[in-house]
């Protein structure tokens, strides 16, 4: 792909059409009883976002020779675990913020209970999505029940929400470099490396392709949080759809506050190299995966 970033926002508008598409088509209908829980977690997983988890299955599943459309279903079952995350990390008893993407966080507007049901009926969606026997065409049973095994490994205490959990102990506490890489590492990092090795899995990876995937999102996914802790600290409300400065505010672990802005940069450049350097056993069919990664560290929210 192209310097300039034309290549790959074409490639990005692309993959994002096809989940939106898709997102819509397996979110429950608002109108169906109980229809004002339906609307909160539609509100939640429609309500826009750079979809950076689904379109990373996608190109993982292209980038071994896969149909990344196959990937769809998996890709917003991850999809709807995010959401959910949020809308509970949002709430008063966890972050307590106002504003998520440009707009009023789901409790705002439909109320804490209707929030926290709409993030238990995301969770559960996902699996719903995972466990049908007519989607994900071409994957045997085996694998089916690899994927689930992952993903639910990655969201929950060993992953995401462990990450979550550690965040919220040492919340306004001085904490050392090992215990902000776990944080990072299982509460962002984790479901974006569900995400990719799922995308290999369902695109028929072999065993040297879905390591060199595996290396490429622990990488990638610590980078995304790096990036994340520096635009919290650069950029202005408006670019972020939350408040700027928030993370500081909270007294909440981040690589800035640990390390200085520049050896944050410094570190998350690094993590860029090595990402794209453990895609050296694929050829331009993982182009997409390499402009990604840098992406990530370049984006501006």
């Amino acid at each position: 792909m192209d310097n300039n970033g034309s290549e790959l926002q074409a490639y990005l508008g692309r993959q994002l059409a096809l989940i939106e598409e898709a997102l819509d088509c397996f979110m429950p209908a608002a109108t169906i009883r109980p229809d004002r829980l339906h609307q909160a977690m539609r509100y939640s997983v429609l309500g826009g976002g750079k979809r950076i988890r689904p379109v990373l299955m996608l190109a993982a599943c292209e980038a071994v020779g896969g149909d990344g459309r196959h990937a769809l279903p998996a890709a917003c079952a991850v999809e709807m675990i995010h959401a959910y995350s949020l809308i509970h990390d949002d709430l008063p008893a966890m972050d307590n913020d106002d504003l998520r993407r440009g707009r009023p966080t789901n409790h705002k507007v439909y109320g804490e209970a209707t929030a926290i049901l709409a993030g238990d009926g995301l969770l559960t969606e996902a699996f719903v999505l995972l466990s049908r026997s007519d989607l994900l065409p071409g994957v045997s049973a085996a694998d089916r029940l690899t994927i689930i095994n992952l993903l639910a490994t990655h969201a929950g205490t060993r992953g995401m929400v462990g990450g979550q959990m550690v965040d919220m102990e040492v919340e306004g506490r001085p904490i050392d470099l090992p215990t902000l890489e776990y944080i990072h590492t299982h509460k962002t990092g984790a479901l974006i490396k569900a995400a990719i090795d799922i995308g290999g899995i369902i695109g028929g990876s072999q065993p040297e392709q879905r390591d060199a995937l595996q290396r490429y999102a622990a990488a990638v996914g610590l980078a995304f949080q790096i990036a994340d802790d520096i635009l919290d600290v650069t950029a202005k409300t408006e670019e972020l759809g939350k408040p700027s400065g928030s993370d500081l505010q909270r007294g909440k672990a981040t690589y800035p506050a640990l390390l200085g802005l520049n050896q944050a940069r410094e570190r998350a450049r690094e993590l860029n190299e090595v990402a794209i350097n453990a895609l050296q056993v694929f050829g331009l069919e993982a182009q997409p995966l390499r402009a990604i990664a840098r992406y990530v560290i370049e984006r501006s929210y």
